[in-house]
């Protein structure tokens, strides 16, 4: 069985991210269910994978990076509104039988993502 996991990497401080707090949903037709609730830890990553075994189902997933929150308590002087707040990435699980990695790298003004293994 696969696994979902994701980290995030502060390019703005040439970090891994440190106490991001993100929140990972299930998408099915109108219902949006939250699995999941947690903070990176000082790789950057969570203590665990956010879903694995029969826990990961094929379906479409969000998750919820509290980016601006993290570099405000860096202390970076970011505008009002901030430019990256919060990052929402809405991705697909086609195969639950294959690992998901699903990192950010962010900074105040930008981010990407990609699918890792």
């Amino acid at each position: 069985m696969g696994k979902l996991s994701t980290h995030v990497l502060d390019t703005f401080h040439g970090v891994p991210a440190q106490g991001v707090a993100l929140e990972l949903y299930r998408l099915d037709g109108g219902t949006r269910t939250l699995l999941k609730q947690t903070v990176t830890n000082s790789d950057g990553r969570c203590d665990e994978s956010l879903l694995g075994g029969a826990e990961l189902q094929r379906g479409t997933y969000e998750l919820i990076f509290h980016a601006g929150d993290y570099f405000a308590g860096r202390g970076v002087q970011l505008p009002t509104p901030r430019f990256v707040d919060q990052v929402i990435l809405r991705f697909g699980v086609a195969n639950p039988d294959e690992n998901y990695h699903v990192p950010l790298v962010v900074t105040p003004w930008t981010w990407s993502t990609y699918r890792g293994s």
